[in-house]
């Protein structure tokens, strides 16, 4: 008979997170900057949360109130609102932070081959029907492709973004 498995009760949990809430972690941004729905918003924040990253966000009217609503975590996030996406992005390229599309692309990096980030690191996550506009592509070092047997061309942008946060915090 195998042993029983010990669930950790919450207390324990929290004590071995960490001790206080962030202002900026810095190393991990996801970056829906073309979002189709808002939900995908508030699932992202959670999964930045997990994985110690932060949101950022285009600056299109709705994206506040998307935000606060998918925000369960019921205390504030690390979110960067974004004036002009394009902007953006050059200057975190100019400043030598590492800009990385999930798109598929002649040669993408596959999911299970993409190393931990070693430093700061942008998943520049496109438009859930028309992906990253041809515009912002100059602005990639590198495009990361999920492979899917299924019939369906993508994932959903959180679900997409989730992957691979997790991968780059070197939690799978």
């Amino acid at each position: 008979m195998s042993a029983a498995i010990r669930v950790r009760p919450r207390r324990e949990l929290r004590a071995a997170r960490r001790p206080r809430p962030h202002r900026c972690w810095g190393h991990l941004i996801a970056a829906p900057l073309w979002p189709m729905h808002g939900a995908n918003l508030g699932t992202l924040l959670r999964t930045c949360d997990a994985v110690g990253a932060c949101l950022a966000v285009p600056p299109f009217p709705w994206v506040d109130e998307a935000v606060a609503r998918g925000n369960t975590l019921r205390r504030p996030g690390c979110v960067h609102r974004v004036g002009s996406p394009l902007r953006w992005l050059a200057a975190e390229r100019a400043a030598g932070t590492r800009v990385l599309g999930v798109e598929l692309a002649d040669e993408a990096v596959r999911l299970g081959d993409l190393p931990a980030a070693r430093g700061r690191t942008v998943v520049l996550l496109g438009h859930e029907a028309t992906g990253i506009p041809p515009e912002a592509l100059d602005h990639l070092d590198a495009a990361v492709e999920i492979p899917m047997v299924g019939q369906g061309h993508s994932l959903n942008v959180a679900v997409a973004g989730s992957l691979v946060l997790y991968k780059l915090a070197g939690l799978l």
